[in-house]
């Protein structure tokens, strides 16, 4: 059984309500289940919240359950693994015991459906405990630059100040959309990231929304995608 947990707590900072914010129409919430919901790939689709308003619209728009968690996952401190190990472990007691399970952020309107397949045949044909979509910095990371107090600028790895950027080993980041796991790896609470393999994508199409800006930017993207798609149909 394959099971998608959405972890969508109420009380976001940066953008409030980040999780239910309209996005292009609609909550975005709303846009990630329905893509969950057409990629045919769940035997459940799960939210797991702490807020009455976040569970009603997620219900509205077709997932199959709602889980409540207990204040302590639902913090600022609060991480991925022991939040999704909740509703996992929610499930076994009542009966329910999924093979994989696949966490989505509900701010990921660009997770594509053709990498979430990817990403589950590659967890269920091998021994790692997550599979997880990851992009290319769009500049090398060891000629980042910090700026001092007094305005200069200094090379936060000075030996690399003359180095060509093209002689320079490609870094990746975790692009914030989804994590496939076994179920027994959400249990265990193995770390996510040390763990796991990655889904090289292009980071045109990855935008982690943390800022007002950040929205703005994810929501232009997605419209001119949209257009794209539209035009090449027709």
């Amino acid at each position: 059984m394959n099971i998608a947990i959405i972890p969508a707590r109420g009380g976001s900072k940066r953008i409030p309500r980040k999780n239910i914010k309209d996005f292009l129409g609609e909550p975005i919430i709303s846009l990630v289940i329905k893509k969950l919901i057409s990629s045919k790939i769940f035997d459940k689709i799960i939210v797991s919240t702490d807020d009455n308003e976040i569970a009603n619209i997620s219900i509205a728009s077709g997932v199959d359950r709602i889980i409540y968690r207990p204040y302590n996952l639902s913090n600022d401190h609060a991480t991925t693994v022991p939040v999704i190990s909740h509703a996992v472990s929610t499930l076994n007691s009542e009966g329910c015991f999924p093979d994989y399970v696949c966490c989505v952020y509900p701010c990921a309107p660009f997770v594509d459906l053709v990498d979430l397949a990817n990403g589950f045949e590659i967890v269920k044909s091998s021994d790692v405990s997550y599979v997880y979509p990851v992009t290319e910095y769009s500049h090398p990371i060891q000629r980042a630059l910090r700026i001092k107090r007094n305005g200069s600028l200094e090379f936060v790895n000075p030996e690399h100040e003359l180095t060509r950027t093209q002689d320079l080993e490609k870094t990746f980041h975790d692009t914030g959309q989804f994590y496939w796991g076994k179920a027994i790896s959400w249990l265990k609470d193995r770390k996510l990231h040390s763990n796991g393999l990655g889904i090289i994508i292009p980071n045109w199409r990855v935008v982690d929304i943390d800022t007002t800006d950040d929205w703005n930017r994810a929501e232009m993207i997605y419209t001119q995608l949209n257009n794209f798609k539209y035009k090449n149909v027709k």
